[in-house]
This record gives C-alpha cells, structure tokens and sequence, in this order.
C-alpha cells in the first residue's frame, strides 16, 4: 500500500491536483502512513509543488519529530527545495542551518535543492557558501547537477562571463545541463554572442532536445535577427524536431481543466476571450503597455497583441475568474517558462480583480497579489 501513495502523489504533485491529492492525504492519515519518511516526504513535496507552502511546512514538522525518521535528511531535503521554488532562498537557507544544528548530515539531494534555492532568489554569496561548505565541510566531491547550478545562479543574476568562465574551470566536462543553464541565461540577459557559443557545445553533446533550439530561436527573435531565426528552426525541422506547445492548468470543481497557447476550441471560449478583453481594457487604464518583445513571430503589429492575450495561463486566469467566486485565489500551472509580459499583465489582474493568483512555472512560484509579484520580478 505504502508504494501505492509513494506512485500517486508525485503524479498529483506535477499535476497540481490539490484536490485529488487531498483525498489521498486523508487516506494516508487514516492508516498513520505519513509518518513513513518517504509517504510523508511524497506529501510535504505535494503541498509545496501544488502552492501550499505553509501546510508543506506542517506536515514536515509533523514527520520530522517522528523519532526514526529525526536524523533522516530526505524531509529536509524537500522543504528546503519547497522553499526554494517558492523563491524564499534565505529561509531555504535558514532551514539548512536548522538542518545542522538537529544533527542531520546533508547529502548531495541537499545541496542540489540549496543552490536552486540560492539560484532563484539572486543569493550568490550565499550559493557560493553552500558550494565552500559542500566540499570544504562534507568532501561531497560536485555533481555535474551542482556544477549546473552554480552556473544558473551566476547566470540568471547576470553575470554571464562569471558563469561562462565558472565553466571553463571545471574539473569535468560540462554536459548539456551545464551549458544549457548559461543559454537559458543568455535568453533572460539578452547576449547573442554567448548564446549562439553554448549553443554550439549543445548542439555537439545533446543535438536531439528542440528546448535548446527554441531557446537559441527566442534569442535571435528578440535581437531581430529573423534570418537566423529562421536557419535554427530549420535545424530543427530537418532533424525531425518538435516545439513543446505551451499549456497551463487550472483545476475548478475537482476538474483539471488544460488550455493550449492559442486555445478556441473550450465550451466557454467566448466568455474567456471576453473577459480578456475587458481586462486588457482595464491594464491600459493603469498604464499596461503589451511588451511585443516575447512575440516571436515575425507578424504585424495588431497581431501582436492578440498573440500576447492567447498565451495559455492568460486563457487558464480567465476562465478561473469567471469560474470561482470573487475574489478567491486562483491557481494555475504552466509546463513552460512565463513569459514576462505575461508576467507584468497578471500583476495588474491581480489588482484589477482582488484576487490572489498563483502561478507554477517550469522554474518556480510566482504568488501575484495587489499588483505585485512575490518574485521580485526576479526570476
């Protein structure tokens, strides 16, 4: 049975199927089966990864004070990579230090989750610390997942030649996971010269992932380079590649229900599009300006703005607000990167509406409530 729930709740987890995964937390109760570290482990990362940061925080308690699981690092490991997601990187940190002080040996999991963690909030001096400690403290020799880290951390605060010759000194060869942390930065930054570099070593030791090419794709795009944009999307024609579309979930009355970037085809498409509109109407008002930069088209202007508006988590909000009660929370799930004008528009609807909106990308959490993005806009 044990094994059952250890299946199904990261299932719920990727989904974020609160609800369902509810039920399930309430049949592992009744059996005591969420003292077993890793059920309960399997729940804490439930609640974290469905927004539910602070019932996450008191299931791991719970767990944590169970006498045989007290030394065990793997409860640790999930709230501080909860936290992490989340963007609260300090309290990832503190928990770290508590960690230590009960007397629990961290692991490489450990330190994975801390970098992330510190990589998410901009905490490069502490991520550099974790880093020292890991090898200093506990001769836990770096995996290419940390050497990935450290890049990510340097990169996405913007500091790409730091990232870039992090890389050049490390001990092993970098794979795709390392080099396509400095793209993915590149992306954020803007730096063409570097992008189309990491590319290249991509391109060389994992030619078959299309992410890597959409990146380098969105790259070129953004600097209006179309003609290699166009080259690139070529590549990855001929080697039979496949853009991931984008989609986001929304789960309302215990149903998930799933929309495509671009969506026209849901029973209440008309209603969703209109309340898009009004809303739209009402960003202007507080001075929303469409940020035509994440429209990676090649299109005339007036098509640029219904793109932006059909992104998948705009249709996911709207049909959210238009299902639930005022405001009451929505939260929605994105197998994709928000784009950052999605980004800035669910700030102001988060203000137009009252409503508090939470939204999990492929990266992290971004909690929206009166206009503001628990973020930082840094991510």
């Amino acid at each position: 049975m044990t094994c059952d729930w250890k299946g199904i709740l990261p299932a719920y987890s990727h989904l974020g199927a609160l609800q369902q995964g509810l039920k399930v937390h309430g049949q592992v109760f009744k059996n005591s089966l969420y003292l077993d570290v890793f059920v309960g482990t399997c729940l804490i990362d439930m609640y974290g990864k469905c927004g539910r940061l602070d019932d996450a925080m008191f299931l791991f308690y719970e767990v944590s004070r169970k006498s045989s699981v007290r030394k065990s690092s793997v409860p640790w490991n999930s709230i501080i990579s909860c936290h992490g997601i989340h963007g609260h990187g300090k309290k990832s940190v503190k928990l770290f230090r508590e960690m230590l002080d009960e007397g629990v040996k961290p692991d490489h999991v450990t330190f994975v989750s801390l970098l992330s963690a510190c990589s998410h909030s901009g905490l490069i001096d502490e991520g550099q610390w974790c880093f020292h400690v890991m090898r200093e403290h506990y001769q836990i020799q770096p995996s290419l997942k940390h050497y990935g880290c450290m890049v990510d951390l340097f990169g996405r605060a913007g500091h790409l030649e730091m990232a870039y010759n992090f890389i050049k000194g490390m001990p092993v060869e970098p794979d795709a996971s390392v080099w396509g942390a400095l793209l993915a930065a590149c992306r954020i930054h803007g730096n063409v010269d570097l992008g189309t570099s990491a590319s290249k070593h991509l391109f060389e030791v994992d030619s078959e992932n299309v992410g890597y090419y959409v990146l380098l794709s969105n790259i070129y795009a953004n600097a209006g380079k179309w003609e290699r944009v166009g080259k690139v999307r070529s590549l990855a024609r001929d080697r039979g590649l496949k853009k991931t579309p984008g989609w986001s979930s929304i789960e309302v009355n215990n149903t998930v229900e799933v929309f495509y970037t671009g969506n026209q085809t849901h029973p209440k498409c008309e209603e969703i599009y209109t309340e898009l509109r009004s809303l739209t109407g009402k960003m202007k008002i507080l001075g929303y300006i469409s940020d035509y930069s994440f429209v990676l088209q090649d299109v005339e202007e007036d098509e640029k703005e219904d793109i932006l508006m059909s992104h998948s988590e705009r249709l996911a909000m709207a049909f959210g607000i238009i299902s639930t009660p005022p405001k009451s929370p929505i939260r929605i799930f994105k197998n994709l990167r928000v784009c950052g004008d999605c980004h800035n528009a669910t700030k102001l609807i988060s203000k137009i509406t009252e409503r508090e909106i939470i939204v999990r990308d492929s990266n992290r959490f971004h909690h929206f409530k009166d206009g503001v993005c628990s973020c930082g806009d840094y991510w």
